[in-house]
């Protein structure tokens, strides 16, 4: 079997999916999870876009320690410069470095001939390989390029130190068979082209990015670049999880294998879309909720004589459990901690206290208490980075019925720690219970999207809200959960106001450090 390399860039490309705003603590705990999971190398960021980038990409070259990290970087000495900063703590350092290929690109975006195309080209990853061991050179919108001009810049990239060459699909434009043969190209017309790893790099604007990446590792790509659950710009990168669990359960028709740690994909798969607020549809291929439910009688009865009749992959192999109950209300605290330890996420004394809290408070009223309700807690403990001032809910009250019109009362503790009160009506529940928060809210906002999802099944199910507002024309979003929707919904929508504090203090401190 031919060892496939993963590289993940859900932190990166994933991140870039519109209204996907993870702060750096929620970044570290996906590169955290995607450690564990196993995939080879992480692009954690760009870190010349921000200063906020910057530091999020820092933090986990500073920590993750088994995985190569790396960092975008256009093809500019500042940006490499800056992507060494951020990496050179961490073992593995390597950099990713960038230039469009293509007529449309090199003739409207770059306005560069092909033969400054190379040369900055040629230029850069030189003067990146000073720095890092391992340089990564893309030819952005690599399907829309002519291929003797590609393979004639491949050619050089590689003699300037190059050691990962990647052809990216970057608008989804290609079909398997055109993306398969484009490899097969480049590995019969650039002479020096063992020398590097190949890597293929999929969007799925057509649907087929999936099939896509499967025709190029056929015909000579050795790493696949992708996402968990697919998420990226507009349709979104091929999902890692997909290629991986495709390689495994067709190894008959496919002789390569990753290192991916397979039962760890459901995992990485629930907190990237918790975090992300990305939920997976229930169909999703792998890791939707329908994956390996069988609702056709006929489909019940092959799976209650034999799995395999209609089950070509168990639950177990991506880490779906049956999602048994195993603790309540008389559980401790050194229970509660042999669970987090179980989930193989690391927590202070601090945060497992306020995990447990909450816990407690959640058994006050759900008598069945399941991994996926403890996961939810144990992430919201995990990634709230608080704004330093904030908005808190003191309490609330919403009265609702068919032939009354919605009020909501509610409470709030002021980041200048007064408490303010007020009532507003609404079409609904919710409506009226944001018209309120809304009021007491001294920024300018407007709810863009609004989600609510519960966690697991069963009437007493945790309910999780994900909102997205403009809050003085910046958009954020917010992620809350409670027993009681309502109660969901308005942490949500607090959530989102205070992580655009938050952006706004971290900002302002950017100012001052300059």
């Amino acid at each position: 079997m031919s060892r496939i390399r993963i590289f993940d860039t859900t932190l990166r490309d994933g991140e870039q999916s519109p209204g996907v705003n993870l702060n750096k603590m929620e970044k570290l705990e996906i590169a955290k999870q995607l450690e564990r999971l196993g995939v080879d190398v992480m692009e954690a960021g760009f870190p010349a876009a921000s200063e906020g980038d910057f530091q999020a990409v820092k933090l986990i070259a500073d920590t993750i320690k088994d995985v190569s990290v790396t960092a975008l970087a256009r093809t500019r000495v500042e940006d490499i410069d800056r992507a060494y900063e951020a990496l050179k703590n961490t073992p593995h350092p390597r950099i990713h470095i960038f230039l469009a290929t293509s007529p449309i690109h090199m003739t409207y975006k770059l306005k560069m001939t092909p033969e400054q195309v190379i040369q900055q080209s040629v230029d850069m990853v030189k003067y990146a390989k000073e720095k890092f061991e391992e340089v990564e050179w893309s030819a952005e919108d690599a399907t829309r390029s002519e291929w003797p001009f590609l393979a004639q810049v491949i050619e050089q990239v590689i003699e300037a130190g190059a050691t990962v060459v990647n052809l990216p699909d970057t608008v989804g434009y290609t079909t398997p068979d055109e993306y398969g043969n484009m490899f097969k190209y480049m590995k019969e017309n650039v002479p020096n082209i063992d020398r590097v790893d190949l890597s293929c790099h999929c969007h799925n604007d057509l649907g087929m990015a999936a099939a896509n990446t499967i025709a190029a590792i056929e015909n000579g790509a050795t790493q696949v670049e992708g996402t968990i659950n697919g998420i990226g710009e507009r349709a979104g990168n091929v999902a890692l999880e997909e290629v991986a669990i495709a390689l495994k359960i067709r190894s008959d028709r496919y002789s390569y294998e990753t290192g991916l740690k397979l039962n760890e994909i459901k995992r990485s798969s629930d907190l990237v879309a918790k975090l992300t607020g990305m939920y997976v549809q229930a169909n999703k291929a792998i890791v939707g909720r329908n994956a390996y439910a069988h609702e056709s009688g006929i489909h019940q009865d092959g799976v209650l004589k034999n799995a395999e009749t209609y089950e070509i992959i168990t639950p177990e192999l991506v880490g779906v459990s049956s999602n048994t109950l195993f603790m309540g209300k008389h559980s401790g605290r050194h229970a509660f901690k042999d669970k987090v330890k179980a989930f193989g996420v690391e927590m202070t004394d601090d945060e497992i206290k306020a995990a447990f809290k909450n816990f407690k408070t959640l058994t006050d009223h759900k008598r069945e208490v399941t991994d996926d309700d403890i996961y939810t807690l144990i992430m919201e403990v995990k990634t709230d980075q608080s704004a330093m001032n904030k908005y808190t809910l003191e309490t609330f009250q919403v009265n609702y019925g068919t032939q009354n019109i919605t009020t909501a009362t509610v409470a709030l503790n002021t980041p200048e720690g007064e408490t303010v009160q007020t009532a507003a009506t609404g079409n609904g529940s919710v409506e009226a219970l944001y018209r309120t928060i809304s009021e007491l809210i001294d920024y300018d906002q407007k709810l863009l999207d609004y989600q609510i999802n519960s966690v697991g099944g069963g009437k007493d199910a945790l309910a999780e809200s994900h909102v997205q507002l403009a809050v003085e024309g910046e958009t954020v979003n917010g992620r809350g959960t409670a027993q009681d929707v309502i109660e969901a919904s308005a942490n949500a929508y607090i959530n989102a106001v205070n992580r655009y504090i938050l952006k706004m203090q971290v900002e302002k401190e950017e100012v001052v450090n300059r």
